[in-house]
């Protein structure tokens, strides 16, 4: 769930257009319900993206021949004397959002752990997507509530906090900036293959030559081959949290000890951890955020390149020709 980097924001185009992209190409379609003059409210638009969508995806395979999935969005006042009176939700002025699906249902013995971690039903189910719902809304301080009955279907309820009287924030017009190619041999390192295939097709289509791997492991192994066959990697893009024990800054401890001229790029989707924001102590040259665009990855690649070329000089030392870092 991470901390939320909350905005006022409206959130009724919010839940639509996550809930239309994430049914997209599967055989259950969506109904809406949308209040009048919804309050806006201070969100992480992200992690309330990531919440609706997690819960679509769950409703839809609760109906794998299909059905429709009824979604609401309305202002609500809570008080604690009201008939309305929802248990553990403090008194206040919230948005309410119901999901509901026609699926199978969940059964009475699961209602109270489906938000815990790793529990799971599914045969390769991994039990975070509802625990990290939970952990998002908590930190929101929303709740999230379900009932649900067997061969009827399951309604998820979300309460956040609204900003009744606060002006949403307009966001400043998109501009789109030229992307910069250049040319150099790129490892990436990255547990996720989607993101390695998405990261190698952009920088190729820039001009550079891309190799992956998915552990650190791996990436210190294969950047040592090259380096020792004369084909030293000119930048090394290393994910922040990867399997194996591994992680990006102890892979760069490992690969300065190989090459101590080596260039590397810190990612990570966690813009809150201190790498982030200190990578320079760390030892590396460059820092991006995910999710990627194309223009910042190109931009951020050049000039990490550029700034950590060797160029050498025509002085001598000790009959050895004397070589600096750009």
């Amino acid at each position: 769930g991470g901390a939320p980097i909350k905005k006022t924001s409206s959130i009724g185009r919010l839940i639509q257009d996550t809930v239309s992209f994430s049914l997209r190409g599967t055989h259950s379609r969506s109904e809406f319900t949308m209040g009048d003059d919804l309050w806006p409210a201070e969100i992480d638009s992200g992690q309330i993206s990531q919440v609706v969508g997690n819960l679509v995806v769950n409703a839809d395979q609760a109906m794998p021949h299909g059905g429709t999935l009824r979604v609401s969005c309305e202002n609500f006042i809570h008080t604690a004397d009201s008939e309305t009176s929802v248990p553990d939700l403090q008194p206040g002025e919230y948005i309410r959002i119901k999901i509901r699906d026609e699926g199978v249902g969940i059964p009475e013995d699961y209602l109270k752990r489906i938000f815990d971690p790793y529990f799971t039903t599914k045969a390769k189910g991994n039990g975070l997507g509802l625990a990290t719902t939970y952990s998002i809304i908590k930190n929101h301080n929303g709740l999230i509530t379900v009932a649900s009955e067997i061969h009827v279907g399951s309604t998820f309820t979300l309460y956040l906090p609204a900003s009744r009287h606060e002006e949403v924030v307009v966001e400043a017009p998109v501009t789109v900036e030229p992307v910069v190619t250049g040319t150099g041999r790129i490892l990436i390192v990255d547990d996720e293959e989607a993101i390695r295939d998405l990261v190698a097709f952009t920088l190729n289509r820039l001009g550079y030559e891309t190799s992956g791997t998915e552990t650190a492991m791996e990436g210190v192994n294969l950047y040592r081959e090259k380096l020792e066959a004369g084909e030293r990697f000119d930048l090394v893009i290393l994910d922040l949290t990867l399997p194996g024990g591994m992680g990006g800054k102890e892979a760069l401890k490992q690969l300065i000890e190989i090459d101590p001229t080596v260039n590397a790029i810190v990612s990570s989707g966690y813009a809150m951890d201190s790498t982030m924001s200190r990578y320079q102590d760390f030892g590396f040259r460059g820092v991006i955020a995910k999710p990627y665009e194309a223009s910042e990855l190109g931009r951020t690649v050049h000039q990490v390149i550029q700034a950590g070329k060797v160029s050498f000089e025509p002085s001598y030392d000790g009959g050895r020709l004397a070589s600096r870092v750009a």
